[in-house]
């Protein structure tokens, strides 16, 4: 009887157009990290801001938190997107290889 499953793609996915593209998955560290860094680098430029305009301290540093959250959402677009994709890459890699183990 001739095998029914398709065979799963293991390049990265675009979260938007889930086409896959041939070769290896794409790493989840780097993206990560990357995201990572971004988002406290942005609390660390609006602290430094509400620092300079007069907000020291705990409550500056709770309003950058604060301001961050939507700041990092835009504009760190492109890297949560690219961490999407190799997030999902992986799972897609990882059912591959169990759908194969499993014959």
């Amino acid at each position: 009887m001739a095998d029914q499953s398709a065979p799963v793609p293991a390049g990265p996915v675009d979260p938007v157009h889930p086409v896959a593209t041939p070769g290896p998955a794409p790493k989840v560290l780097p993206w990560l990290l990357a995201y990572t860094l971004g988002r406290l680098a942005i609390v660390a430029v609006l602290f430094a801001v509400l620092s300079f305009a007069g907000l020291p301290g705990i409550p500056g540093l709770l309003f950058a938190l604060l301001l961050g959250m939507p700041a990092a959402f835009f504009l760190l677009r492109p890297v949560r997107e690219r961490l999407t994709a190799a997030i999902v890459a992986r799972a897609d890699a990882k059912a591959a290889l169990s759908a194969r183990l499993e014959g």
